[in-house]
């Protein structure tokens, strides 16, 4: 459905620190920086990429917003919980965990990254 989600960064190196740890948690390479500054992570399914916004204000977290990583296990949700812990995330939400919901059990694991945006890491769980 995506192509690619943009998120702001305030300090670029902080904030691919950090998601060079929690998606190299779950397999991806390391960002590549281009030219503008821009740090780009490439997948199959699309592109994710940190920036420093372009009207030059402060980055900061919209209000109920959310982006999604696909786990492929809840250990991976726990990898990569712990990688953004170690690398300036903050926790958010309750513990890493499964929580019951209307389309079946899911695993998941919230984090806040340097600039504030809300994350999580999502596994859906096999329908017993």
């Amino acid at each position: 459905m995506f192509s690619h989600v943009f998120l702001g960064a305030n300090d670029l190196q902080e904030s691919k620190r950090f998601y060079d740890a929690i998606l190299g948690a779950m397999g991806y390479e390391p960002g590549v920086i281009d030219e503008k500054g821009r740090c780009f992570y490439f997948t199959d399914s699309g592109v994710f990429a940190i920036t420093k916004p372009i009207d030059g204000e402060p980055a900061c977290h919209g209000n109920g917003t959310t982006i999604g990583f696909a786990a492929k296990s809840p250990e991976q949700a726990d990898a990569w919980h712990a990688a953004g812990i170690a690398n300036g995330g903050v926790t958010c939400e309750d513990p890493p965990g499964i929580r019951e919901g209307s389309i079946g059990q899911l695993y998941l694991a919230y984090l806040r990254d340097p600039a504030g945006n809300k994350l999580c890491a999502l596994h859906r769980l096999p329908k017993d």
